[in-house]
């Protein structure tokens, strides 16, 4: 059937209709009773897949990243739908974010969200993502504002993604673990699952064609409408991807690099505990070491790094543009240049990036300025800090 293309490159009135407001809401994928505000629960398409290419024939995006895919509605089962509603089929998606007002999110499209050129153009793509997946997230219907103007819930949409993209660094977590772009190397999918496994907290699915390494899913539960929620990184279910075990390649892009450096994203996202785009935390749980890839003892009360003994229990407070750290023993900080917990510390307030957790003080965009760094370590019972490690 002939999809009906609506074309917004007439609309010249800024977007200004309002999400519907949700409180006390539900994660997705995890109601044992039948929700009845779809407007603030994602359902069928409860686990949100943030997909991701790295093209190299022809090559698409910097040298130095990974590029955006899309943002997939895939139900709790692993099952899915596509092409939800062909009224909202919108094309002109350049046009639709400038009259939003939204101009940074297209700038960054422009370099993060690209085509295959054998395949369209970006534009062709965007309006792709958006009929094919984007109509298809039952959150984003236009019941669900209040003043609707048409095409405002894809300006969500696409904001929605361009800034979970940006919390989602690829290429600098497979590269922390020394996989990086090489016409020569080979990597195990172990090597490369446990990579960003580090980064992200929980397997993801990874893709391969032709045995290279070319797409990442990473999956996530979601509290509330994607709008306005919480994405909930989780592990992905009926996503078993295509690469081989062993012999993966990892080919490197031609063209320019660009600054690492990521904007910090407004949507919000939680790994155990409760992280905001300001580099603060929340939340208690374990400080445990991490070592090739594998647990190897933890952080006691006192601070120091234990390879056997009872773990601590260390809760992090929201303090300014950071968080501070507590245990039993009292507050941490950095005293004589080592990690320590005492009744007559003095609080030192950290932040991260980039999964690092770095000294305000010297909060730069390098390890050097780091004191551990963060690896997932998934806790069922508690709302647990990201464990660390020292580097």
């Amino acid at each position: 059937m002939t999809s009906l293309l609506v074309s917004l490159a007439l609309l010249s009135a800024a977007l200004a209709g309002t999400p519907t407001s949700c409180s006390s809401t539900q994660l997705s994928c995890h109601n044992t009773t039948v929700v009845t505000n779809l407007c603030c629960f994602n359902a069928p398409g409860g686990q949100l897949l943030q997909t991701q290419f790295w093209d190299t024939s022809p090559s698409t995006g910097p040298s130095n990243s990974w590029t955006i895919h899309g943002l997939w509605p895939d139900n709790c089962d692993g099952s899915y739908q596509e092409n939800c509603d062909s009224s909202r089929d919108y094309t002109g998606i350049s046009s639709l974010l400038t009259a939003a007002g939204k101009t940074d999110v297209l700038s960054y499209m422009n370099t993060y969200w690209k085509n295959d050129p054998d395949d369209g153009s970006d534009e062709e793509l965007w309006e792709h993502e958006w009929a094919t997946h984007g109509t298809c997230i039952n959150t984003l219907d236009p019941s669900c504002y209040t003043g609707y103007t048409k095409g405002e819930e894809a300006v969500d949409f696409f904001s929605t993604v361009v800034n979970l993209f940006q919390t989602l660094d690829t290429y600098t977590w497979l590269a922390n673990a020394d996989i990086v772009p090489s016409s020569k190397a080979t990597y195990t999918s172990a090597q490369i699952q446990a990579a960003l496994k580090a980064g992200f907290g929980y397997a993801v699915t990874i893709e391969c064609s032709s045995g290279a390494l070319d797409q990442v899913y990473y999956s996530f539960d979601v509290r509330g409408s994607i709008q306005t929620g919480t994405f909930v990184p989780t592990s992905p279910v009926g996503q078993s991807g295509s690469c081989s075990s062993s012999g993966i390649k990892y080919l490197p892009k031609s063209g320019a690099a660009v600054s690492t450096t990521r904007t910090q994203s407004s949507t919000r996202t939680t790994t155990s505990g409760t992280s905001s785009p300001t580099g603060t935390f929340s939340g208690s749980g374990y400080l445990n070491a991490i070592t090739s890839g594998s647990q190897d003892g933890c952080l006691i009360s006192a601070g120091t790094w234990y390879t056997t003994g009872t773990c601590a229990t260390y809760t992090a407070s929201p303090s300014g543009s950071g968080f501070t750290l507590k245990s039993s023993k009292g507050s941490c900080g950095i005293s004589n240049s080592e990690f320590t917990c005492a009744s007559g510390v003095s609080a030192t307030i950290f932040t991260w990036k980039y999964n690092f957790l770095c000294l305000l003080c010297t909060n730069r965009d390098y390890a050097s300025d780091c004191i551990y760094k963060f690896e997932g370590f998934p806790k069922s019972s508690i709302d647990a800090l990201k464990t660390l490690r020292p580097i």
